[in-house]
């Protein structure tokens, strides 16, 4: 077992341990933690507890210190160097006719790197353009290519439902999510419906997606012949969340009803 204490680097961003030694870290404080890309500013989103061995990536890096007032205004300085060097870059995009979408520029803390995050159809030959601002910010320069999904969390916005984008709140990580998870909903296939802001299925198809698969279990699939109180007939259609099941009836001129689930039973 670990002593850890959980850290997020950014709004929705992917918690990460690391062993806060004899600090006394609180919830809700801000750190300064060792990472692989140099010292970082985070804020401490899970408290000191013990986790196992497999939940933890070794060696376990250590929290430096608590953040001070230094400290934060120097995260807020980083940021607005970041919007400056968004403009420079932009128009350097365009001096050398890349075909790019500048989606947003991250300074570490310590300045010693700066990251541009960029979208683009293909692969884009930037090396012209990273030797130009490595000239302006004479620090170490990074490009990333990111996917429309990473785009949206990045950027933010309202979703079809009216509320803020999940990715942008609250989802840490994107889970696969699939068509079939629609279906099983028995939602609209239409693309316009049950896609995102990114253009990308809704990752809130993945969220009731496990009762639905529970409450399938031990209800007949469709197709299948049964019997019910009103005579045998197919099953057309299932309703997981209302224990419901639509069947065909043979006897009733095809007619297709409801019946709760306790009612139907597969033919032998």
């Amino acid at each position: 077992m670990y002593a850890v204490v959980g850290v997020r680097f950014k709004k929705a961003g992917k918690v990460f341990y690391f062993d806060p030694s004899d600090l006394p870290v609180g919830q809700d404080q801000h750190v300064i933690v060792d990472t692989a890309r140099g010292l970082e500013y985070g804020k401490v989103v899970i408290g000191k507890r013990t986790v196992p061995e497999q939940d933890v990536v070794l060696p376990l890096k250590k929290v430096i210190r608590i953040a001070g007032d230094d400290d934060a205004r120097l995260v807020e300085g980083n940021k607005k160097a970041a919007k400056d060097a968004f403009g420079i870059c932009q128009e350097k995009i365009k001096e050398h006719g890349l075909k790019m979408k500048l989606v947003d520029v991250e300074y570490t803390f310590d300045r010693n790197k700066v990251i541009f995050y960029f979208t683009a159809e293909g692969r884009v030959d930037f090396r012209e353009l990273v030797k130009d601002l490595a000239a302006i910010f004479r620090t170490r320069i990074e490009l990333r290519q990111i996917g429309v999904r990473d785009e949206a969390k990045l950027l933010g916005g309202i979703g079809p439902c009216g509320r803020l984008l999940c990715c942008s709140t609250f989802l840490g990580d994107f889970e696969p999510v699939s068509i079939k998870m629609a279906k099983d909903q028995n939602l609209s296939l239409n693309p316009t419906k049950i896609s995102g802001l990114c253009g990308r299925l809704m990752c809130c198809l993945k969220y009731e997606h496990d009762n639905y698969e529970s409450g399938k279990v031990d209800l007949p699939k469709v197709g299948r012949i049964v019997v019910t109180s009103m005579g045998n007939g197919k099953v057309v259609g299932i309703q997981p969340e209302e224990r419901k099941v639509r069947v065909l009836l043979f006897d009733h001129n095809n007619k297709v009803m409801e019946f709760p689930a306790e009612d139907v039973a597969e033919q032998e």
